[in-house]
């Protein structure tokens, strides 16, 4: 026994220091590893950084193959994005130095098949949006994007050229001219400088804000049943009073009625809707809902020029109301997805919209409303519109959305946390194979620089090519203010979307049907008081004339009785009465003697 248990020890201790011995290589092997990318990052940074020589030069390194790719990779770059038909200009293919004679281009008719752009904060990202959203105008496609950060209202504001900026224009073949283009200035229910956007709350839909509010699957279920029950009774959902009536109602004696044979509201689920309501209304949400609501084909418009019109949504704060933000531009989707009609493939799409900080649209969504987001951009792409998700890393967005994007430009990753470099090789994994080593090469592009890939003009993936990006022709700084403030008072939008309109709505007609209601109800409350009332009166009439009968019944009685008394005993039959009979015979003694007898036994008071 003693035995096995030291060869079981030995045993032990030999599996252990295999497995030091096999951690210690690999520790080995990722410092060599670390070393080698470290190696690489410096080389590239140097030659980066080396001045450039003529892009023909005899004896130029990057003709000759001397970054990651040789020559027969460049020159399949080169045809992979020699399209035929228009394109948006990407920029130039960097082989340790960029190489001008290799554009990158994406096919304008690519993009209505929805695009990803990615990377880490401050690697280029918005500005990348902004030249394709002016290329996009430049060739009369509309474009729709939320300012998030307040700097891309400069898009309507021509640029400012320095030594700087033109060197760099100029290393990848970009004449490079400053221009400004046509913007449209919007923002949410008027909050900010813009054209008032606003949706109501039937055009929402229970689905999008079952999103907002975090409701789970038997809240949504009953959110639902709301909807379903107003728009069956014409009560207009404009606005959240509208909501809180409804579900008020909806619990009440009056309400509980209305939905037999439908499955009735848990007070319970009932309030913790409108408790998450009022919060919504806290965060200022009230001003998103009502009237006139968007038409969402003023998106569409394009400038006298033949220039697509850049519709700029500000978003002041979208941090502090994040599931706003992205459901209600899901909305906006969603919307022109029910009004457009199918064109199916065309030469330049109609619209394309740009959905920066995409994850917040994906954030805590329940199956349901993934599914109809997912719905929404595979079918969209067949009424004219494409839609570029804008966001930090692919893993932001769900596989089944991710599938359906078109074409990739991915900036800088950083890979500081094994979360980090977890998402790294995740999106190193969806991407076609190529010469570059990407899980090294992500991390060391630098700013404005990509790793872009496209659907070519037959559809399939086009190389992946490491490009250095086109710099935008407008200003990269914001619009000035009152620049802005002009612009918004002469658009010809204000005077239909400028001013909210209170029509009408559930609120109203519940508040005049639940005080209708109560009214009728009084009325009939009162109607049966009355009715008892005058039984009772009519009771005591009865009462008072059968007493009366009996007092003159009595009062005549006693009269006779006196009467027959003061005859006296004589029995003489001369026809001449006494004084006394004369007085007491007289109407006017009875009567006096019948009022007399009258009060005697009570009669006056009764009266």
């Amino acid at each position: 026994m003693a035995d096995d248990a030291v060869q079981q020890a030995q045993q032990a201790a030999e599996e252990a220091a295999r497995a030091a011995e096999e951690l210690q290589r690999q520790a080995a092997e990722a410092i060599r590893r670390a070393e080698e990318a470290a190696a690489l990052a410096k080389a590239a940074l140097e030659a980066q950084q080396a001045p450039a020589p003529a892009p023909d030069a005899p004896g130029d390194p990057a003709a000759s193959g001397a970054g990651p790719l040789d020559d027969a990779a460049v020159e399949a770059i080169r045809s992979g994005y020699a399209f035929e038909g228009p394109a948006l200009e990407m920029g130039a293919l960097v082989n340790g130095e960029a190489r001008p004679d290799v554009p990158v281009r994406i096919p304008l008719a690519m993009t209505n098949r929805h695009g990803l752009v990615a990377g880490a904060t401050g690697t280029g990202k918005t500005r990348t949006l902004q030249v394709l959203a002016e290329q996009l105008s430049a060739n009369g496609v509309a474009v729709f994007a939320a300012d998030i950060k307040g700097d891309l209202s400069g898009v309507a504001t021509p640029g400012e050229g320095n030594e700087k900026l033109l060197k760099r224009t100029a290393g990848i073949g970009q004449d490079w001219t400053a221009a400004g283009f046509p913007t449209e200035f919007f923002s949410l229910g008027g909050v900010g400088t813009g054209v008032p956007i606003r949706a109501t709350i039937s055009g929402f839909g229970p689905l999008l804000l079952s999103k907002v509010l975090g409701l789970n699957a038997t809240q949504e279920s009953s959110l639902g049943l709301v909807f379903h029950y107003a728009n069956k009774n014409g009560l207009a959902l404009l606005d959240l009073d509208d909501l809180r009536a409804v579900l008020a109602y909806l619990v009440s004696d009056d309400g509980k009625a209305e939905l037999e044979g439908l499955g009735g509201l848990s007070k319970a689920t009932v309030g913790v809707i409108l408790r998450e309501l009022i919060a919504f209304a806290d965060q200022g949400a009230d001003v998103f809902f009502g009237e006139p609501e968007i038409d969402t084909a003023e998106f569409l418009r394009t400038a006298p020029d033949g220039r697509g019109v850049i519709s700029m949504l500000e978003v002041p704060g979208v941090a502090d109301k994040p599931a706003l933000y992205s459901t209600f531009l899901m909305w906006l989707l969603a919307d022109l997805f029910q009004a457009l009609p199918e064109v199916g493939d065309l030469d330049k799409p109609k619209l394309v919209f740009f959905f920066d900080e995409a994850h917040l649209l994906f954030r805590d969504a329940s199956k349901e409303f993934l599914a109809q987001v997912v719905q929404t951009v595979r079918l969209i792409r067949s009424k004219g519109v494409g839609v570029f998700f804008v966001t930090q890393t692919p893993k932001d967005v769900p596989a089944d959305v991710l599938a359906q994007l078109g074409s990739r430009v991915q900036h800088q990753l950083r890979a500081f946390t094994p979360d980090d470099a977890k998402a790294l090789r995740a999106t190193v994994s969806t991407y076609p194979k190529s010469g570059y080593d990407l899980e090294e090469t992500l991390t060391i592009l630098g700013t404005g620089e990509a790793i872009v890939t496209v659907m070519n003009e037959k559809g399939a993936p086009s190389p992946v090519a490491w490009t250095r990006l086109r710099a935008p022709q407008a200003s990269m700084s914001p619009s000035p203010h009152d620049a802005v403030e002009r612009a918004v008072a002469a658009s010809p939008l204000m005077a239909r979307y400028g001013t909210a309109i209170d029509r009408e709505s559930a609120h109203e007609l519940l508040t005049k049907r639940m005080a209708d209601a109560a009214a009728a109800a009084d009325a009939e409350e009162a109607a049966e008081a009355q009715a008892e009332a005058a039984a009772e009166y009519e009771k005591m009439q009865a009462k008072i004339r059968a007493e009366e009968e009996k007092a003159q019944k009595r009062a005549q009685a006693e009269y006779d009785r006196l009467l027959k008394k003061t005859s006296g005993t004589s029995r003489s039959r001369s026809p001449q009465r006494s004084t006394l009979e004369q007085v007491l015979g007289s109407k006017s003694t009875q009567k006096v003697i019948t009022q007399v007898l009258t009060g005697i036994f009570g009669m006056a008071k009764r009266r």
